[in-house]
């Protein structure tokens, strides 16, 4: 399993790979304000590169529980000099966290590989733009919106809903035209689902990847681990690495995350167990496999 990015450029997913957050944003909920100027936004991603990110996924707007839309102008004055800088700069791809697709174009036109929209491209206009750009896009499920979404969610069965809204939205990007090699899908933990939904959802996560197309979780310092340790934002490392171990495990390919170099290492140890059971490698293979 591979994401095409035009040309010659690939990634490929046969083995688990890690996607770094970057939100140029001043509220977003774990770094909000953090990396809001370009320059230290450039100085993380740098860092994510040095260790081990697959790619980054830079965002203007927070998708936070009960964050207000930012107008475009303003999201295309936060990510445009980040995106431009980072694809001047970087060997890895960068992708765009949002649902407007005048960023999108924006974005692209500037050096963004790829779109990572929580609205799953059902905002007016962007599903064209993205059958237009010809990049990958990742379409994520989100029950209500992020001011709502969070209010009194309700599922019969989450799992099956998830899926079933997923595999309709794949059917609309390949009506457009859009490529399958173009297409991710994210089940959306904590985006419109409570706790128990969202633990269902992961333990049942291999229904997702049955669609046959890559699977991004992002679960990184998220409520749901809050909820289940007691600890704070700054202090779910430790249960992000698990949830990111078992969302693995389950069949997902791409973890969005803050902390990439201690889940490009947890990955690594995945890794390493997969190879050693089907009888691969020397036991000295520690660097081929973080990478």
């Amino acid at each position: 399993m591979e994401v095409e990015f035009g040309g010659d450029r690939r990634l490929d997913l046969q083995s688990p790979r890690v996607m770094g957050i970057l939100n140029v944003t001043p509220d977003s909920f774990s770094d909000g304000g953090a990396f809001f100027s370009p320059d230290r936004a450039l100085a993380r991603a740098r860092e994510m590169v040095a260790e081990g990110a697959a790619l980054v996924d830079v965002g203007g707007e927070s998708t936070r529980p009960g964050a207000a839309p930012v107008p475009v102008e303003e999201e295309l004055a936060r990510v445009i000099p980040v995106i431009r800088a980072l694809a001047a700069e970087l060997d890895r791809p960068v992708s765009v966290d949002t649902s407007k697709p005048e960023v999108m174009r924006e974005a692209v036109a500037v050096g963004a590989a790829m779109i990572n929209d929580v609205w799953a491209l059902r905002r007016p206009g962007a599903l064209e733009a993205a059958a237009e750009l010809q990049v990958p896009v990742c379409l994520m499920h989100m029950q209500g919106t992020p001011e709502t979404m969070q209010a009194a969610p309700r599922y019969e069965d989450v799992v099956e809903e998830v899926r079933a809204f997923l595999a309709d939205r794949i059917e609309a990007c390949l009506r457009r035209g859009i490529v399958e090699s173009h297409i991710l899908v994210d089940p959306g933990f904590g985006f419109g689902k409570t706790l128990t939904h969202n633990l269902r959802l992961l333990a049942g996560l291999e229904a997702i990847a049955a669609l046959g197309f890559p699977v991004l979780v992002g679960i990184s310092r998220k409520r749901m681990l809050g909820e289940l340790t007691g600890r704070p934002v700054q202090e779910r490392v430790s249960a992000g690495l698990a949830a990111a171990v078992l969302a693995v495990e389950r069949g997902a390919c791409l973890i969005r995350t803050h902390d990439v170099a201690p889940t490009v290492d947890a990955l690594a140890v995945v890794r390493g167990v997969e190879r050693a059971g089907r009888g691969q490698g020397d036991g000295d293979d520690a660097q081929v496999l973080r990478h």
